[in-house]
């Protein structure tokens, strides 16, 4: 099976964020573990890291602080 790319994790979990979006907070430990339930042996902490960080750098999601800091989409 050919290796999951940082490039596919970020595109779930921008999927992931979008589908809560509005519904419900999504901590960024809740995102990977998602992922990490999605792709099973093939991602780990590390590259679901990897992947988030590429999200908020790229702007597609930011990060909310709320009594926590939580994954979004940008306001607007």
């Amino acid at each position: 099976m050919a290796e999951v790319t940082i490039e596919q994790i970020a595109d779930a979990m921008f999927e992931l964020v979008k589908s809560t979006h509005g519904k419900k907070n999504l901590k960024p430990m809740d995102v990977t573990k998602a992922m990490m339930d999605e792709f099973g042996d093939e991602v780990d902490k590390k590259t679901c890291k990897k992947a988030l960080r590429e999200l908020i750098d790229s702007g597609r999601c930011t990060y909310k602080y709320a009594g926590g800091s939580y994954v979004t989409l940008p306001e607007g």
